[in-house]
């Protein structure tokens, strides 16, 4: 047996001493560097240490980590241009280190530290992980009283695996303020991502000014949304230069995006002549995709167009210029005379060719400007432009067949890399636009897809996160969904396949989370999982919890807020009285969720009704108009009465942007059998066997969030459905029409309540 161990552990010593790095838990650098070694001892940076610069162009660089250090210490490091003997900080170009554009070498001993690097890149993305090296209040905007500002000896060399690590934001469905955005780009100098590709044109929205056209910010810029107030936001074109440099500062280049033909019913609502009808038009106050996009036939629309990129180039020293090209329906080209025409003038075969061709002239724009064209993979449709770069959005097609006719590509394909996902279970979570992506399936993603031949894997420039604003209507929430999910995409464009291990990934990542909070930002921590925010029972109930990264969790039941002193939750509760659960997740620095609540309620079952039944559906009441609020109905006197069989009508579906109705159905609903049900919907407000078991009044109704537990007994069940055919944060009730689901307790599945389970 000792011989065994003995053979084991000599196996084990073999394997570390193979491995590219000393993994240490004290030193937690993300993303994950190509070679790091830990060795005995540490250096402190004090007032008396000497930033020494071998070139002036790395001044910004030194002063940047004297600004940290000021801000928290206030002691200033003095920048100088002789390195002395002992005590400094040196950061050093030199042509004759074998490293790549962007990497570094770093080198923390007794005398010093020393960061080198062939460019100025690369000596800024050392500083980055010196400063993660530091303690985390090196990130503190205030001063903290007797800091050390200690570093471990380490030897670092460290370079990227792709050139384009990147984060998109959409502005346009929800406006990001300044301050809010260089939050963003300070993450990005941290984590080593070098683009911020800025989605400034949509359907929903302008948000960049173009002089020449001022009404595209006056108009375009603003809408009114479904509760009736105006939401709106812009970006002046000197906002845009401070973004740009600030951006640049920390060599993060900022790629703008215009998008055409489609999604620019903002821009046409200001400037109507550039559409296939002529309008008139409004912007769009519901998520989605919008048929009038510029008109393919009219040369003005080209001469617009050339105006704005021309004020757009002239803010944006960016070698890319992103255009979108995305959902672009071609329902008016086909009914406009002048689309129709172009297409037979310039021998065309569809409408697809012609949103190439329309490509294609915008290409010729951009490479008098000197700029590379990028769009999503529609681009390609009727074949891609000569030079154009495409980011592969709908799977990783597109990239893959982009890459094999010799076009670069950022692949950025929705299931890993879109951070609009939900990254928990949706009935606890805010509203998300859908799908679920983890922490976990964004680190494991790899982006060159393995079915792309080796002579084209350098067309693959790496990858970047999608942050679609639909629902993230504070910035709060834009970081939510964020963080930590863009901090894995860091790594996987950072460190090769082989350097990357998820359970020490997760370990380093505390580390950031104690930066992130000096920074103030607000980050995604699991919420407590399992049950619904009410729950009853007959005689005694188990109450299992959660959470998507086995973190752990305390909770109180005496109604207390939970605190880290708490009990730990480590198995399913029991309970045989009415009880409060407050439960939140703890990570290793201590910070907490926020707190659920579930109140567990001794119940019995209730009895059905044996009512007169006359047919089939429900009893509707309905009245046109635009209700903003669920009380407001109180007042209604004109109610047109007809059975419906939950069937949604024509009245109940979307009609362009008017949304013009409500309804309260009355009836009866057969539960099947006896047990204790979980009921979900997207209604307003369901009532059922007297209760209001679900009220979604104030709700946004694309996912229910406030699923509600009921005993029943199997038979006939009074309910009464309130149902406003309105628009609430973008998303349009209509859409799906007026839903009940429920399940038995302990079941996977739910089941839609059918018009044959409804009578009156």
């Amino acid at each position: 047996m000792k011989l065994i161990s003995l053979l084991s552990l000599f196996i084990l010593l073999i394997l570390m001493s193979c491995s590219n790095q000393t993994v240490d838990r004290n030193v937690s650098i993300i993303p994950q560097p190509s070679k790091l070694e830990v060795n005995d001892g540490e250096f402190e940076i004090t007032k008396t240490t000497k930033l020494y610069v071998s070139d002036n162009v790395l001044d910004g660089t030194a002063r940047f980590l004297s600004e940290k250090i000021n801000s928290t210490s206030h002691f200033e490091l003095a920048v100088v241009n002789e390195k002395p003997k002992k005590n400094y900080v040196a950061f050093i170009l030199s042509d004759s280190l074998e490293l790549t554009k962007e990497g570094y070498q770093l080198k923390v001993f007794e005398s010093g530290i020393e960061i080198g690097a062939k460019t100025p890149e690369g000596i800024f993305y050392g500083l980055q992980s010196l400063l993660q090296l530091l303690p985390s209040e090196v990130e503190s905007p205030q001063f903290v009283q007797k800091m050390k500002w200690i570093v471990p000896f380490v030897s670092i060399e460290d370079e990227p695996r792709f050139q384009w690590r990147g984060m998109h934001l959409d502005v346009c469905r929800h406006f990001v303020p300044l301050e809010n955005i260089k939050k963003h780009l300070d993450m990005m100098a941290m984590l080593k991502l070098n683009t911020f590709h800025w989605h400034l044109t949509e359907d929903q929205a302008w948000r960049i000014e173009i002089k020449k056209y001022p009404l595209l910010t006056e108009i375009g810029s603003k809408r009114i949304e479904g509760e009736g107030h105006e939401y709106g936001g812009y970006y002046t074109q000197e906002d845009i230069k401070e973004i740009v440099k600030y951006a640049a500062d920390r060599y993060i280049q900022v790629v703008p995006e215009i998008e055409l033909p489609g999604h620019a019913l903002a821009a046409l609502t200001a400037y109507p002549e550039f559409s296939c009808t002529g309008g008139p038009f409004k912007v769009r106050n519901v998520w989605g995709v919008e048929p009038d996009v510029y008109c393919a036939g009219k040369e003005e629309t080209f001469q617009f167009l050339e105006d704005v990129i021309e004020e757009v180039v002239s803010l944006f020293p960016s070698e890319y210029f992103h255009i979108g090209g995305d959902e672009c329906p071609k329902d008016r080209w086909k009914e406009c005379p002048e689309c129709q025409k172009r297409i037979k003038q310039e021998e065309l075969e569809d409408e697809h060719q012609l949103q190439s061709y329309f490509i294609k002239r915008i290409e010729k724009v951009l490479l008098a400007h000197n700029k590379k064209m990028i769009g999503w993979d529609e681009i390609l449709e009727g074949g891609l432009a000569e030079s154009a770069a495409v980011m592969s959005w709908r799977g990783e097609e597109g990239g893959i067949e982009a890459a094999n006719q010799g076009h670069d590509v950022v692949m950025t394909p929705g299931n890993w890399c879109y951070l609009d996902h939900y990254q928990g279970d949706n009935r606890v979570e805010p509203v998300a636009i859908g799908g679920y992506t983890s922490l976990k399936e964004v680190y494991e993603y790899e982006p060159l897809p393995k079915e792309l031949k080796f002579d084209k894997q350098h067309h693959i420039l790496g990858t970047q996160g999608n942050v679609w604003t639909e629902y993230m209507y504070t910035p709060d929430l834009v970081e939510y969904r964020v963080y930590p999910r863009l901090i894995a995409l860091a790594e996987v464009n950072w460190a090769v396949p082989g350097n990357r291990v998820y359970d020490d990934f997760i370990v380093r990542l505390d580390n950031i989370h104690r930066r992130m909070d000096f920074l103030g930002i607000n980050y995604h921590i699991p919420l407590p999982e399992g049950p619904v925010n009410k729950m009853v029972f007959i005689d005694k109930i188990h109450v299992p919890f959660s959470n998507t990264r086995d973190l752990k969790m305390v909770y109180t039941t005496d109604g207390s807020k939970p605190t880290l002193a708490s009990n730990v939750y480590s198995q399913p509760l029991i309970f045989a009285q009415n009880k409060t659960i407050k439960i939140a997740t703890v990570l290793e620095t201590g910070k907490m969720s926020p707190v659920r609540t579930i109140k567990l309620v001794q119940t019995k079952y209730v009895d059905p009704l044996n009512p007169e039944i006359k047919g089939a559906g429900l009893l509707e009441r309905y009245v046109e108009g635009d209700f903003k609020k669920v009380e407001d109905l109180d007042a209604v006197n004109d109610w047109t009465e007809r059975v419906n069989v939950m069937r949604p009508s024509k009245k109940m579906k979307r009609d362009g942007h008017k949304i013009t109705s409500a309804s309260v159905f009355t009836g009866y609903l057969e539960i099947p059998e006896d047990g204790i049900f979980e009921f979900s919907s997207n209604l307003d407000q369901f009532f059922i066997a007297g209760q209001l078991l679900i009220d979604n009044k104030e709700e946004v109704k694309r996912f229910s969030r406030n699923n509600s537990t009921i005993a029943l007994r199997k038979g006939m069940h009074p309910v009464k459905l309130v149902f406003r055919n309105n628009i609430i944060g973008g998303w349009p009730q209509a859409w799906n029409g007026p839903s009940v689901r429920f399940r038995l307790l302990g079941e996977d599945d739910f089941v839609e309540a059918s018009s044959e389970m409804y009578s009156y």
